[in-house]
């Protein structure tokens, strides 16, 4: 291990900031599952109203690689899906358990709640995909660019990632669906729309990155790093 990974990475005990970056990328993963169901009108464009906040998902994903590196990351990428999964079965749950008597919003609630097998298999593999692809692709720019222009990193593996999670998600959720043009306009939309709000807010990631290198003393670079996604150690 190199003299830059001094690191609360690799410690047993994590730090506070390393939780409360943990905290905010799942409630932003599991924020944006829920309130996704709604369509919006943005300048003419129509997005899912989690467009608000999953592009932050991503920003502290970022966050999280650049600083701790891809290893913690990778536990992370699991954990936001273990909570995202338990907040499904809850959901589900809640649905077919039957309503009290006088309760008359279980129409509702399935409308807006209720989650079709076709979806959750695309939002899950999105999320993987997507997720991994850009924790992946912004160690590796760090490695070839010795720590140089964070903002290409971060920018660079959205594009990625954002792009492979707008791709698996649309097709496999809508294909059949909706005429293919109309898909391609919703792949090419999305990803633009959640790219161009990460670039955005490329000071603000630079803030809260050049905050957390000084507060945890860790700069990682991920030399020996194994990126199997299904590993959590190495």
């Amino acid at each position: 291990m190199s003299h830059k990974q001094r690191t609360v990475a690799d410690q047993q005990k994590y730090s506070p900031w390393f939780v409360i970056s943990v905290a905010i990328f799942i409630t932003c993963l599991i924020t944006a599952n829920i309130t996704a169901v709604k369509l919006v009108n943005v300048w003419g464009f129509v997005l899912p109203a989690g467009i608000i906040i999953f592009p932050i998902s991503y920003i502290f994903g970022d966050i999280l690689t650049e600083v701790y590196g891809y290893r913690q990351a990778r536990r992370v990428i699991w954990l936001g899906f273990l909570c995202n999964l338990i907040a499904v079965v809850t959901i589900w749950v809640g649905q077919i358990l039957p309503p009290a008597f006088f309760w008359s919003g279980q129409a509702a609630y399935e409308r807006i709640l209720g989650y079709t097998p076709r979806l959750l298999l695309a939002s899950f593999l999105a999320y993987l995909l997507g997720e991994f692809t850009n924790a992946f692709v912004l160690a590796k720019m760090k490695i070839a660019t010795k720590g140089r222009w964070l903002w290409s990193r971060t920018i660079g593996s959205t594009l990625v990632g954002e792009g492979l999670d707008s791709l698996v998600f649309i097709t496999i959720a809508f294909i059949g669906e909706i005429p293919m043009p109309e898909l391609a306009s919703a792949i090419v939309t999305q990803w633009l729309a959640k790219s161009a709000y990460e670039a955005a807010v490329t000071p603000l990631t630079y803030v809260a990155v050049n905050f957390l290198k000084r507060s945890e003393g860790s700069d990682v670079y991920d030399d020996d790093t194994q990126f199997n996604p299904l590993l959590f150690t190495g």
